[in-house]
């Protein structure tokens, strides 16, 4: 007996023959940047975004007050806790969190609709978020960001001027189990200097596109008529 899942492929009950990995591959990408506050990651995937436009960059929702400068639609999907409640009995949620009273929640028909088009999804997301994000999409890329060293980490987090410095303290005692998860993911790219940390992400963007899963979804046509058909998993 199989179930459907949501990559169009097929998860079988314990006993049943393996599944081609293959299988039900979307066009798109999806890929998970996480990291340790202070580490980077938003700045790395700012400039990614600006040099890559095929990447679309997931919106969450959430039902915290937009603050100064933010607007719906660019920096998140403001809705009402009923609203999210609604959509969250509904299934549409990937993965969802509720963080000092408000939700937030990350779109799954949204990041479908994206990759079954070709789009490239790029989530910023933390360690937990991506092991439920796995848990739906097993061809998700996830890429974790870790400081050159403790000292770096705390030096930056001072250097943003955005916490008192108890918060720095327990942002920094957080890092140490975030940064235990690192192992989780496929890619580990350390944020010493800017740019080869921005060269990297972008090499890893590229190498997961010409994986033969992504290839063969986009561009099933050829590879067909070249005769190349997804591999046989006994």
């Amino acid at each position: 007996m199989t179930h459907a899942t949501p990559e169009g492929g097929a998860q079988r009950d314990a006993g049943a023959a393996p599944r081609n990995p293959y299988a039900g591959a979307y066009p798109g990408n999806l890929f998970m940047v996480v990291a340790p506050s202070g580490a980077g990651k938003s700045t790395l995937v700012n400039a990614l975004l600006a040099k890559d436009p095929a990447i679309r960059l997931s919106i969450s929702y959430t039902t915290r007050k937009p603050r100064p400068g933010e607007q719906d639609g660019q920096h998140y999907h403001f809705t009402t806790v009923d609203d999210f409640l609604e959509r969250h009995a509904s299934g549409e949620f990937l993965e969802s969190a509720e963080v000092h009273g408000n939700y937030y929640a990350t779109s799954r028909l949204w990041i479908e609709e994206q990759m079954k088009s070709g789009h490239d999804v790029l989530l910023e997301i933390d360690w937990q978020g991506a092991q439920q994000v796995k848990k739906r999409f097993r061809n998700a890329v996830e890429i974790f960001i870790l400081p050159p060293s403790l000292d770096a980490l705390e030096v930056r987090l001072k250097k943003r001027g955005q916490d008192e410095p108890n918060v720095i303290t327990r942002r920094l005692l957080a890092a140490g189990s975030e940064m235990a998860h690192a192992s989780e993911a496929e890619y580990v790219i350390i944020n010493e200097h800017f740019e080869r940390a921005l060269s990297d992400l972008q090499c890893v963007v590229d190498a997961t596109r010409l994986r033969f899963g992504s290839q063969y979804a986009r561009h099933s046509e050829l590879f067909v008529e070249l005769g190349i058909h997804l591999p046989h998993v006994e």
